[in-house]
């Protein structure tokens, strides 16, 4: 599975200001975002969660390739197992859940699994969550534009309170497609920001320069 632009973004601009020690990615696919926040961050646990094989296969043998192999461990299992396994809880959590619909599913079964929202719906991920995160830890997601104020409903009702969003354009002309949003467990004050990716084709805006040139060979 390629890396996209959204596990790149949320890679990028989730928080560490909080020096977290602890840090989950759950739907892991190759790991990228873990692999970044291992790059960016010195926590020592940086624990991921994938249920598809070939993913999951994949995110292990990019976590023992890298740097960081020592603070990387990926668990192969669906989210309701893992919340019912672990008992200790963390101080960053990442999800680049997957969220397309039934419209757009295709015949390839394993692609569908990693994509489609009844993968991993989003008060089960909300749920979860809750559960796994530390009382003081934040939650970094990037989801549709259009799935902002009902994946923040759904949270609240989770006690999960917004602190930061990014809502992200691809072009200055094109529609909000993504918005990022940060949560914790305490309400407050709701940073909110944009961010366009483009001026045009393959000409980056410098504000997606700056967020994301230390994971780019060549930008």
């Amino acid at each position: 599975m390629k890396i996209g632009t959204d596990a790149v973004l949320l890679g990028a601009w989730t928080s560490i200001n909080r020096n977290p020690f602890s840090v989950l990615d759950i739907g892991a696919g190759t790991g990228v975002v873990a692999l970044m926040l291992a790059q960016r961050c010195y926590a020592e646990l940086i624990d991921a969660v994938e249920i598809e094989d070939n993913a999951y296969e994949q995110c292990t043998e990019n976590f023992e390739d890298s740097p960081w192999n020592d603070r990387l461990f990926c668990y192969h299992a669906s989210l309701e197992a893992f919340v019912e396994e672990i008992d200790e809880t963390y101080d960053l959590i990442v999800s680049n859940p997957p969220f397309y619909s039934d419209d757009f599913k295709s015949k390839n079964n394993q692609r569908d699994l990693a994509r489609f929202e009844d993968a991993l719906p989003f008060d089960h991920l909300l749920d979860s969550v809750s559960k796994l995160l530390s009382s003081n830890g934040l939650f970094s997601v990037i989801i549709p534009f259009k799935e902002e104020q009902s994946f923040m409903d759904i949270a609240t009702s989770f006690n999960l309170f917004p602190k930061r969003i990014l809502r992200v354009k691809g072009n200055p002309n094109s529609d909000t497609k993504r918005s990022l949003i940060e949560f914790s467990f305490t309400k407050g004050q709701v940073e909110t920001n944009d961010l366009i990716i483009e001026n045009g084709r393959h000409q980056y805006t410098q504000d997606y320069v700056n967020l994301t040139k230390d994971f780019y060979l060549k930008m």
